[in-house]
């Protein structure tokens, strides 16, 4: 099965980009069959940005990427969005890409589920 979420909000501020992620990695834990799709969009590009520093105890969304992407997830940027925010010319999480609409709108087309957040 091929489960596509697609995450709108910043890394921080609100907790709707880190129960996302933290949605893919209890999929990929209990559900060894189904291949965990995410898809950043508007400020949401920036959960794929390496070096994120969070405070001893609070979570960090740069560990959760790359423990999606270890566990065979694909992580996937809006190419636009990185633009429009700055961040098109920075490297990404080892394993996160910079993409397109185009692909987001292939992977809904092959997803069982979509979520957004």
């Amino acid at each position: 099965m091929n489960c596509l979420i697609i995450i709108n909000d910043a890394p921080y501020g609100s907790e709707r980009a880190y129960n996302a992620l933290r949605l893919a990695m209890t999929l990929q834990r209990e559900h060894a069959d189904t291949l965990a799709r995410v898809f950043l969009l508007g400020d949401a590009v920036t959960c794929a940005l390496p070096s994120q520093s969070t405070p001893q105890g609070y979570y960090n969304l740069e560990r959760m990427v790359r423990a999606i992407i270890k566990a065979g997830g694909e992580v996937r940027a809006c190419g636009s969005c990185a633009e429009a925010r700055g961040i098109s010319g920075l490297n990404l999480i080892d394993g996160a890409e910079i993409s397109t609409m185009s692909q987001l709108t292939q992977w809904v087309v092959e997803s069982d589920k979509v979520l957004t957040f």
